[in-house]
């Protein structure tokens, strides 16, 4: 391990929920904004610098948090999307407009997954303003960006006035942590020296459950579960995201609830652990599994959300008269809907609850004949037997992290240990998130190795934050599925604009003069080139492993024979 690494590690922080008050009397906005950055637990920031927002880019330079400085403002939200997904909450700086508009797609990626992402941008001055100049980076009104960034936020804010800054900054901040959504604020750079004239603690609201309505749920829940035959929990990725996974798995053991989880919140318990049965991801998820939650009669469904990728593009068949339903959102129990339920008190309630329930079916086991990889040196790699090999290698240290298009489909048949993390964009489905955000999920834990797997077309969207990689001396195994374009899209409607250059991606560490890069073709290439990769910890490693273009994962596959069914 490196020593940038290992220094990661050892300041790993993880953010517990309960901000220390700030001590400090009459700050600045911008001390006060740092200050309550380092209460919540955050050692770094992400982002790039701009005119607008270096006054508060030295400030952040000369306190404890570490500026993580990233090639472009939509790799920095990723990499803080990532960051937060670790951590439980990050931030990202950049300037205004060019830089805040460029970061829009990730952050709105973060919104659509529920990970707390603060968007700090500069602004031009308020002063400055006041004649209505045409100032640089400007997009019609001064307001427009903020007003942008109004819908992929849950919060947002303009520090334009010192008398409410601080109010604005606490209200910004907590709604971050409680609604697991990114929120936003604005400094404009005349501001951020700017101080409150009175003394301001730090006020947070905390919010409780209907104790009536929360009992009644419980007690519903309960006895359904208990007078099932076949009850199956779905667990989703609001269970990693408000740190809930304990108490769920404490509740299926402690009544031998078979768990299932969705794609978006795969590795949400240990797929080692044996209640779990699988991924439930419709038709693109094995048969066994599908059948099995499908013929439950009491589907208990918590922090999922059932969006069209985690229902097989809409091959799944769940009926919601036989489910318990419950996210930070919405409480439903058959067609029973209950209010002002916090998700947090509804699960950690379910783990205290004693009923007896009856014997229980066996559960689906994946099918060992055919899933053990057995090295055949001189054929040539296909996807199935890349991701067979893929997951002989997974250990306990490393985070997967997957980008989007088969190398997503692929990765739901690896078998994820509890202690690794598993990433990815399963719902809104952004190219190019993977490798930057490797560098989140790093610079979050140090512990964890990133193994990075993507598609030629993604990596060529956002391959050169490998130079973060290699400035900040990380070192994430790179698995490129070379198959030559968009090998997705040519399953629904092939045509030549699926078609994308051809690189010679194991030359990247020629062009950033560091890292190990392997050119792949068969599988003998393959095995000595992942255990080459894994030995060398001192940077980066890449893997050009070229594919058939018409050559998919099993998960593909599956789903076509389950929609040719359907048509």
């Amino acid at each position: 391990m490196t020593t940038r690494v290992k220094k990661a590690a050892a300041k790993t922080a993880s953010h517990n929920g309960k901000p220390a008050p700030a001590a400090e009397a009459n700050p600045t906005i911008g001390e006060y904004l740092i200050r309550r950055l380092q209460d919540y637990g955050l050692e770094h920031v992400f982002g790039i610098p701009g005119d607008f927002v270096l006054g508060f880019y030295s400030m952040l330079e000369e306190s404890p948090i570490d500026v993580v400085g990233m090639t472009r403002e939509d790799n920095a939200g990723y990499a803080a999307d990532a960051y937060a997904r670790v951590n439980g909450l990050s931030a990202v700086c950049i300037t205004y407009c060019v830089g805040g508009l460029s970061v829009c797609n990730s952050i709105a990626g973060a919104y659509a997954e529920k990970s707390p992402v603060i968007v700090i941008s500069g602004a031009p001055g308020v002063d400055e303003r006041r004649s209505n100049p045409m100032l640089h980076h400007r997009v019609g009104a001064f307001s427009t960006q903020r007003e942008v960034f109004e819908k992929i936020t849950v919060a947002s804010a303009a520090l334009e006035d010192p008398l409410t800054a601080f109010r604005e900054i606490d209200r910004c901040l907590e709604a971050a942590v409680r609604y697991k959504r990114p929120v936003y604020l604005e400094l404009p750079r005349d501001r951020v020296m700017a101080r409150c004239p009175y003394p301001h603690t730090p006020q947070t609201d905390r919010v409780k459950s209907d104790k009536g309505a929360l009992d009644e749920a419980l007690a519903e829940a309960s006895k359904l579960i208990a007078a099932a035959k076949k009850p199956v929990i779905m667990a989703g990725v609001e269970m990693h995201r408000f740190r809930l996974s304990d108490d769920l798995l404490r509740f299926a053991e402690k009544h031998s609830l078979p768990v299932a989880a969705t794609l978006l919140g795969k590795s949400v318990v240990s797929e080692k652990h044996p209640l779990f049965v699988g991924i439930y991801e419709g038709g693109m998820g094995r048969e066994d599994v599908q059948k099995y939650v499908e013929e439950s009669d009491c589907i208990i469904v918590l922090g999922a959300f059932l969006t069209d990728i985690d229902l097989g593009i809409y091959t799944a068949n769940l009926n919601p008269g036989r489910m318990i339903f419950a996210t930070a959102d919405e409480l439903r129990i058959s067609h029973h809907h209950y209010h002002n339920v916090l998700i947090t008190d509804f699960v950690k309630g379910l783990a205290k609850q004693d009923f007896r329930t009856v014997k229980r079916p066996l559960l689906p086991r994946p099918k060992s004949e055919g899933r053990k990889f057995v090295l055949k040196p001189d054929d040539p790699v296909t996807t199935e037997r890349l991701f067979l090999r893929i997951n002989q290698m997974l250990a306990a240290n490393m985070v997967v992290v997957a980008d989007v298009g088969d190398c997503l489909f692929g990765a739901a048949d690896l078998q994820i240990y509890q202690a690794t993390e598993f990433l990815s964009p399963a719902y809104y489905t952004s190219m190019g998130f993977a490798i930057p955000a490797s560098i989140g999920a790093q610079t979050a834990n140090g512990k964890l190795r990133p193994l990075v797997l993507v598609g030629d077309g993604a990596f060529q969207m956002t391959c050169l934050e490998l130079s973060t990689a290699v400035r900040r001396d990380y070192n994430p195994i790179v698995v490129v599925l070379n198959n030559k374009g968009y090998t997705t899209e040519r399953f629904i409607q092939d045509g030549k604009f699926n078609d994308i250059l051809n690189w010679n991606y194991h030359r990247m560490s020629d062009l950033l003069g560091a890292g190990w890069g392997f050119e792949v073709h068969t599988e003998g290439e393959l095995d000595q080139s992942l255990k080459a990769a894994l030995a060398h910890e001192d940077a980066f490693s890449l893997l050009n492993v070229h594919l058939d273009p018409y050559d998919t994962s099993p998960a593909l596959k599956r789903l076509g024979k389950s929609l040719a069914k359907r048509v």
